[in-house]
């Protein structure tokens, strides 16, 4: 049985959740393998919407086991935090898995987070602001916290002390901020080991014997493929690797374990945080998206900008991540315009590019040139088959597929779990 990755292939929030939940019920491990809770997946059920920040979105399937891999980082108040929440709103959690050596986010990580992005001023990079950066750096750095640490108390308190050390010079002398104390920060972190120990597990080997088994496992990236710190658009990007090729390093599994790659595309285009969007709307059409696509992110609250399709931008992801198979979402909302544009090219300087530019500067003063298709009025939210589309969605579709490369094997026809059509069986 397989493995199979569900990934972005835009900037995010293509909505990953509800692809991932379409396969949850026929799925026995569900991974998150990068990011940490600055990414937010949202999940409709029953009329009734979740929001989830660490938990992979197979948490709302009983017979799913939920997994946080080695790749991500965690911040333990989110984490109960959302458990609470989900089991408040009656949603069973019998267990879940978090890998042993995924690094800690630890409340200095938020404060350096916070204060460096205020400190660069124009030149921010729009995070969030929840310390994953931070994290990551100290992860490569050598000097960062494993989940395995809060059962070493005198470890984890070196760790801290060491960190700290390097970190309060820069607070103080930096950025005019106070010290702070190791001995509050550890004994805080180590309030939540007795809670985590049950579900703390080697998952590398219970994910390798499970798809030795024949047990089918879903690695869900967290943000998109040009949101990855070496393939994304540099230095507008996260901190990790959501890529394809990251569920091997962020689970702990070979590159021969993964037999589909699902990339999750929005039928138009949106974007969080600073960066170029060659097809970002400034008029009435990118307010109508956003209003009818409810496009403000899971995690901040932030205004997402909008724009038409970008097939450049979704066939880089297809190239560099060789998806088996593409999961429209959205499509619903680009219901009632007389012609939906979709970027086919750029034009940067007088030259057209038919791909993405190698060059990030060229990449932010790229022009789109647009091909203009038929659209639709016809209410398309409950239809549950390609037939039932009109017929210039279905050729939106299929000109979508013919410029991306990779077939397109689901489409979202509206938020809720039912509201999908599935052309070829995703697993």
């Amino acid at each position: 049985m397989p493995g199979i990755v569900v990934m972005g292939a835009q900037w995010g929030d293509e909505g990953k959740g509800k692809a991932t939940d379409e396969l949850g019920d026929r799925v026995d491990y569900c991974v998150r393998y990068s990011g940490g809770n600055n990414a937010g997946h949202t999940v409709v059920v029953g009329g009734e919407r979740y929001a989830l920040h660490l938990l992979p979105s197979g948490i709302l399937n009983p017979n799913c086991i939920p997994v946080i891999g080695n790749g991500v980082v965690v911040d333990l108040d989110v984490l109960f935090t959302e458990i609470d929440g989900l089991r408040a709103r009656g949603v069973e959690i019998p267990t879940f898995l978090v890998s042993a050596n995924a690094h800690i986010i630890a409340s200095y990580h938020q404060t350096i987070d916070k204060v460096t992005e205020r400190f660069l001023g124009k030149a921010r990079i729009g995070t969030t602001g929840r310390g994953v950066g931070p994290a990551y750096s100290d992860k490569v750095n050598r000097i960062g916290l494993r989940i395995q640490d809060l059962f070493d108390a005198s470890i984890l308190r070196q760790k801290v002390e060491a960190s700290l050390d390097q970190k309060n010079h820069l607070l103080v002398k930096v950025y005019n901020r106070r010290a702070l104390d190791p001995v509050q920060v550890t004994e805080h972190l180590l309030s939540h080991a007795e809670r985590i120990a049950p579900y703390v597990a080697d998952v590398s080997r219970v994910l390798n014997t499970a798809l030795d088994e024949g047990k089918v496992v879903l690695f869900e990236g967290a943000q998109a493929h040009h949101l990855d710190v070496d393939h994304g658009t540099y230095p507008y990007v996260t901190s990790s690797n959501p890529i394809a090729g990251g569920a091997c390093v962020g689970a702990g599994v070979g590159p021969t374990r993964i037999n589909r790659v699902i990339g999750i595309a929005k039928a138009y285009t949106t974007r969080v945080g600073e960066g170029p969007m060659p097809t970002e709307l400034f008029d009435a059409d990118g307010d109508r998206l956003r209003e009818i696509g409810v496009e403000f992110g899971t995690t901040t609250g932030r205004k997402r900008r909008c724009g038409w399709f970008d097939a450049l931008v979704v066939e880089a992801a297809c190239q560099a991540n060789a998806f088996t198979d593409i999961f429209l979402t959205k499509l619903d909302v680009l219901t009632g315009w007389e012609q939906i544009p979709v970027c086919v090219a750029y034009d940067v300087n007088g030259v057209r590019h038919d791909t993405l530019p190698v060059s990030q500067s060229d990449f932010h003063h790229a022009t789109p040139i647009y091909e203009y298709l038929d659209g639709w009025t016809e209410d398309i939210s409950n239809c549950r088959s390609f037939d039932e589309l009109p017929k210039n969605t279905q050729a939106y579709v299929n000109r979508v597929e013919e410029l991306c490369g990779a077939r397109i094997s689901g489409i979202g026809v509206g938020p809720d779990r039912e509201q999908s059509i599935v052309i070829n069986s995703l697993i």
